[in-house]
């Protein structure tokens, strides 16, 4: 099998323990979709022995065709088509087939303003104003395959946007509101968009912080947009250039609330969202049609449990993946109804998602790791101030979560009566890959259980070889999927090199993984993450967990730096429970806990101890940034992305004192 090197050693060294198990209720059993593991276990072996006759099943039973496909899977490896032949409309499987229904006068979108304002779309209401929004799209001159970017805040119409988009085929790329003048240019410019969406400005923490005026420096150098649509959010004063620059409310207000959708292949693109990538230039990330929706479908079905009179609140902004395949695509092609937040979950008070959950009764409440510990660290009053009774699922994405906080948000969110589905997933994979199943699998505490449906993953050493039982190694996906992404945009070497070279014709997912003897998956985080310390190759994750299971530590983040013996060391950031006294006994006694808790090899050289750390909007932690700053650098990079900013300024400080 071809390789290609990437590190010293073959495997990676697991160290967590965790052997706490919960098995679903009686009750959550019975009202399942998946009752059981005999009946998951006959639905994925059919799904990997026939993954064909497996996926066209979904494909005829789940959604709308306008034309049945020809053939369901082409693979000649790196490259995937689904359902070629096949037509359909996303718009038309999210709003129109719900219009024949009981569903057409319920709720689709229920949106949550930052300061508490909300406002309702039921489907046909969303109905109108995304056929509304979908003939200025055409009146501007916008065709089948022409890219639309949008930068918006979490507001409805962002959503209506997007569904508007797919109503006329046009490739909508959604540019995170967070991202800078420069960052939005580069996107705007690499996929050629022809149209920007965006507003006056966007609310954060009481703030305003302006769109418009980040828009207008990146147009100076974009000359693809002809169009600029703004929506009036915050009362911001901008300058609307003569010509370009619409208010939204001026150009919706004349146009028919009727617009037929275009019958799509499923190969057509559906749309480009850009990640990181290690060489500074962003990926494009193109999903397309009728794959793409079918796996949103099916996982939001599964792994959710979701039914049509479900209210699901993901509290991903719609910038990022999860918003799109779990705010968006996958309930309202189910039928349920999805939650829309505007605001972060400690402002103004530290409990505003309960706040939030309680005021809608929401039956499913799916978020990140770095929320929860963040909550946990205000403490557990927040939390039982509020009636949760009608949760009854909760789910975690973005990163492994460790057992401490999965515990803590299994007892005081869900009262030990909600199944938590820790989900692994990516930007390319388009939805959950390894998931629990919450009626059928019995869970335990930072595993995200078993490979979803037609997902054949396998822990490979360096050499493709697979790994011994709880032996840490490479995360891949050896067969092809619906959701898989198909290219990244203009750059078909780079979508070969970074995703399909590592193993040939194998996705190479960059991630650290074992699995144990159940057969269990536990993620190790990143490749990238794993550090070499004499000669021990230990992913930073789970000494990241060890330190969060000591009773004064609320988060960590641990990284590598260059040690004269060992070759690399630990540095450790770690925010402390409130009112705990961030002392020497403390590091000591944290250094003999990891000890206690991994072995010595884990203990960190040094440890920071900080109030925050670096995060984007979304709570993913920059490790990045970290790496610099515990290597004693001024010069950590941008940091436009992050939430705030200032705390880069006191960790570089503190840094300096330690």
């Amino acid at each position: 099998m071809k390789k290609k090197k990437n590190s010293s050693g073959s495997t990676i060294e697991s160290i967590m323990k965790e052997t706490r198990k919960f098995p679903p209720s009686k009750d959550f059993r019975e009202q399942a979709h998946i009752k059981s593991m005999t009946e998951y276990n006959n639905m994925y072996k059919r799904s990997i022995e026939d993954p064909e006759a497996f996926w066209s099943g979904q494909a005829e039973k789940e959604l709308d065709w306008f034309k049945k496909w020809n053939k369901v899977l082409t693979w000649e490896p790196p490259f995937a088509k689904w359902f070629e032949g096949g037509k359909i409309n996303v718009s038309y499987n999210c709003l129109d087939r719900h219009l024949k229904t009981w569903r057409k006068n319920k709720a689709a979108i229920i949106w949550e303003g930052e300061h508490g304002e909300d406002k309702t779309l039921t489907y046909q209401q969303l109905h109108r104003e995304v056929c509304r929004f979908a003939n200025v799209l055409l009146t501007n001159g916008i065709k089948k395959g022409d890219r639309v970017c949008i930068y918006l805040p979490m507001v409805p119409e962002l959503v209506i946007s997007m569904l508007a988009c797919t109503r006329i085929g046009a490739v909508h790329s959604i540019i995170f509101g967070g991202f800078s003048a420069a960052a939005l240019g580069d996107r705007i410019n690499d996929c050629g968009a022809k149209l920007l969406i965006t507003s006056d400005g966007s609310f954060r923490r009481g703030k305003r912080i302006p769109l418009k005026a980040n828009a207008d420096i990146a147009l100076i150098n974009s000359p693809s947009v002809e169009n600029v649509i703004v929506v009036n959010i915050t009362g911001l004063e901008v300058k609307m250039k003569g010509g370009r620059d619409h208010w939204w409310d001026d150009v919706v207000a004349h146009e028919s609330t009727m617009c037929e959708c275009v019958a799509m292949d499923a190969e057509d693109p559906l749309f480009i969202l850009y990640t990181s990538g290690t060489t500074g230039k962003p990926k494009g990330i193109l999903h397309t049609t009728g794959g793409y929706l079918l796996y949103v479908h099916v996982t939001a079905k599964y792994m959710f449990d979701l039914k049509e009179e479900d209210t699901l609140w993901c509290t991903a902004d719609i910038g990022w993946v999860t918003g799109h395949s779990y705010i968006v695509y996958g309930p309202l092609s189910i039928g349920a109804t999805s939650v829309m937040f505007e605001g972060v979950p400690n402002y103004p008070r530290p409990g505003r998602f309960w706040e939030v959950v309680e005021k809608y009764n929401v039956n499913i409440f799916y978020t990140a790791p770095t929320a929860i510990r963040a909550i946990k660290r205000d403490g557990d009053e927040w939390v039982k101030k509020h009636d949760l009774s009608s949760i009854r699922l909760l789910g975690s994405v973005g990163e492994p979560i460790n057992p401490e906080a999965w515990r803590w948000y299994y007892d005081v969110v869900g009262g030990g009566r909600c199944p938590i589905i820790d989900t692994w997933w990516q930007t390319e994979t388009g939805g959950a890959l390894i998931t629990p199943l919450p009626g059928a699998m019995t869970l335990k505490p930072g595993s995200a259980s078993r490979p979803f449906f037609g997902i054949k993953a396998e822990i490979f050493d360096e050499e493709g070889q697979n790994v011994r039982s709880n032996q840490g190694g490479y995360l891949v996906i050896t067969k092809p999927w619906p959701g898989m992404f198909r290219n990244l945009w203009g750059d078909e070497e780079r979508f070969k090199s970074t995703y399909f070279s590592q193993y040939a014709g194998i996705y190479f997912t960059g991630d650290g993984a074992r699995i144990d003897k159940d057969g269990d998956f536990w993620l190790m985080g990143r490749i990238d993450d794993v550090v070499n310390v004499s000669g021990h190759r230990i992913g930073t994750a789970e000494v990241e967990s060890a330190l969060v299971s000591h009773l004064a530590v609320t988060e960590a983040a641990v990284v590598p730096i260059p040690h004269e013996i060992k070759g690399q060391g630990l540095f450790a950031f770690v925010t402390l429970k409130k009112n705990t006294e961030p002392d020497k006994a403390l590091k000591v006694e944290l250094l003999k806990h990891i000890s206690k808790e991994i072995g010595p090899i884990a203990k960190p050289e040094m440890i920071q101890f900080t109030e925050a750390l670096p995060k984007t909007r979304s709570g993913k932690i920059m490790r990045r940034i970290l790496k610099q700053i515990a290597m004693d650098r001024v010069d950590v990079g941008d940091t436009t992305t992050l939430a705030d900013p200032s705390v880069v300024d006191r960790l570089i400080e503190d840094r300096k004192n330690l």
